[in-house]
């Protein structure tokens, strides 16, 4: 009796096997978001002008205003920039 039953446990086992290889070969896997490679920054890290807020350079908004690079966290902080700039002169 404990060999048939033996025998059907080996049987269960080997179908399974055999369904993960037809998933396997009918069904790739596909790249999770956790197995795709993230965007590369470059570590630098700028500060925006208006709020002070540090960003990564990647990530910042760059304005070149006479010659020189100007990094804002948001369109908002640029427009303020370049308003209390004009309000200056």
């Amino acid at each position: 009796m404990t060999g048939v039953f033996f025998r059907f446990l080996f049987y269960i086992i080997l179908a399974y096997v055999i369904y993960l290889f037809v998933r396997l070969l009918l069904f790739p896997r596909r790249l999770s978001r956790r197995d795709r490679p993230r965007p590369r920054l470059s570590g630098m890290m700028v500060k925006d002008e208006v709020c002070n807020t540090y960003l990564p350079k990647d990530e910042a908004i760059l304005d070149r205003i006479d010659g020189k690079d100007h990094y804002f966290c948001s369109e908002a902080c640029r427009r303020k920039f370049l308003d209390e700039r004009k309000a200056g002169d």
